[in-house]
């Protein structure tokens, strides 16, 4: 089989929404400040845009804020006065340790509970790592 038909071939086993894939991004956190909380509005789209479970990062945000904090409706309030930008680097912590592959550095992946553990498992590479407890 020559180079071209390899090719051809290493091609069609790839999924099509991972071949044309643009870049990824994170919904910028959009947070309003409420007395003595923070609000973010845009919660439930931030997890949903990670396709992660809004309960794991609600998880991961809280521990990483040493708050208190709960989900009313699509947004997240959380206690504390906390700006968009120090959300935003909390929230791409989050995605270097639970979203992005650290093989080939793909945000395709699923976060799987195993009984060893909870691993993250990549569409685009095959690869298996295991993540932080939150």
């Amino acid at each position: 089989m020559d180079y071209e038909a390899l090719l051809k071939r290493g091609m069609e086993k790839i999924p099509e929404d991972v071949r044309t894939a643009g870049r990824f991004h994170i919904a910028r956190p959009e947070v309003e400040k409420a007395g003595a909380k923070s609000i973010i509005t845009n919660f439930l789209e931030i997890a949903g845009g990670l396709d992660r479970e809004p309960e794991h990062l609600l998880k991961f945000l809280l521990k990483q804020l040493a708050t208190k904090g709960e989900v009313e409706g699509q947004r997240l309030v959380v206690l504390g006065v906390f700006s968009a930008d120090a959300i935003e680097k909390k929230l791409e912590l989050y995605v270097k340790q639970y979203v992005t592959c650290p093989k080939c550095g793909r945000p395709d992946s699923k976060l799987v509970k195993e009984h060893e553990g909870v691993f993250l498992r990549c569409d685009a590479c095959g690869n298996k790592a295991p993540v932080p407890k939150v």
